[in-house]
């Protein structure tokens, strides 16, 4: 049993590490920005904290902060263009703010390490800070969908002509949201650099993109449940089915087109759908039967 738990970690450590990026997709997705972003927030974050601590040798929680601090700050840059834009123009506007920062990250030789990547970075991150921060970032998100603000997100995401017939300020909300993202990505890409010993540019990139986007279409983009579910399916399903790891790329891609055709909230939320609608039947069959005894 402890020999299986042990050769098992690995997946789980890349699962919290992967769940902390989706829910950093999730929480932009939320605030109703179109965003792919976050692998160019986690780049940032990553190769912040690799370089602080491998050309300065500062302690990996400085690097790691430092990490959480550009990657806000990116987003907070990024959130003044986007606002101009709408739907897939945000998406490309994003998608291109990543290759920027794999380019960036492959030409700046001398502080990257060029595409020979960033190695010899301390390994001072383990399974249990990984498991705090993955839950301390869910409880977040779990948090803010009981507020206010989590309320004001679903508005905007789901009609911004009512969110702004509502008087919300719809650029400060979104900015919000895309700014957590940054922070979020930031934080993880920082942890994964001090997790993982080494750097390369393309481990941000597309691919990386479109995996993250992956766990929060497939498992749902409503509850913090969804992001869970997914990137656990996508984790998993690799080391049950080894063949499909060498093509994990058109694996997710099949089931995104699976998903969106028949689940289009997604596994986690439509399942979460149809147990309220369950219980509102039940909660209403209830009266009915009582009033059909007092008939009789």
């Amino acid at each position: 049993m402890s020999d299986f738990i042990f050769n098992y970690i690995p997946v789980f450590d890349l699962f919290l590490l992967h769940l902390g990026f989706a829910f950093s997709q999730y929480i932009a997705l939320r605030s109703g920005v179109f965003s792919l972003a976050t692998a160019a927030f986690a780049g940032i974050g990553a190769y912040t904290a690799g370089i602080l601590s491998v050309k300065l040798g500062l302690p990996s929680p400085v690097g790691i902060a430092a990490g959480v601090v550009l990657g806000t700050a990116a987003a907070l840059f990024l959130s003044l263009p986007l606002s101009k834009l709408r739907g897939v123009y945000q998406a490309i506007a994003t998608v291109a703010f990543v290759q920027i920062v794999v380019s960036l990250n492959i030409y700046l030789e001398g502080l990257t390490g060029g595409a020979m990547g960033l190695n010899g970075i301390p390994h001072t991150v383990g399974t249990p800070v990984l498991f705090v921060a993955a839950a301390g970032v869910a409880y977040m998100m779990w948090a803010i969908n009981r507020t206010r603000l989590g309320r004001t997100f679903d508005v905007i995401r789901e009609d911004e002509a009512v969110a702004v017939s509502l008087g919300v300020p719809m650029a400060r909300y979104q900015t919000l949201g895309f700014a957590l993202s940054g922070g979020i990505a930031g934080l993880f890409g920082g942890l994964e650099a001090h997790h993982t010993y080494a750097l390369e540019p393309n481990q941000f990139g597309f691919t990386f993109l479109i995996a993250i986007l992956s766990y929060v279409v497939l498992g749902g983009r409503s509850s913090v449940l969804g992001p869970i579910v997914g990137t656990a399916v996508l984790i998993a399903l690799p080391e049950i089915a080894r063949p499909l790891d060498e093509n994990r790329v058109l694996v997710y891609g099949l089931l995104l087109i699976l998903v969106i055709n028949f689940l289009p909230r997604g596994i986690a939320d439509t399942a979460i759908d149809r147990l309220r609608l369950r219980r509102v039947a039940r909660s209403g069959s209830a009266p009915a039967k009582a009033g059909k005894a007092v008939e009789t």
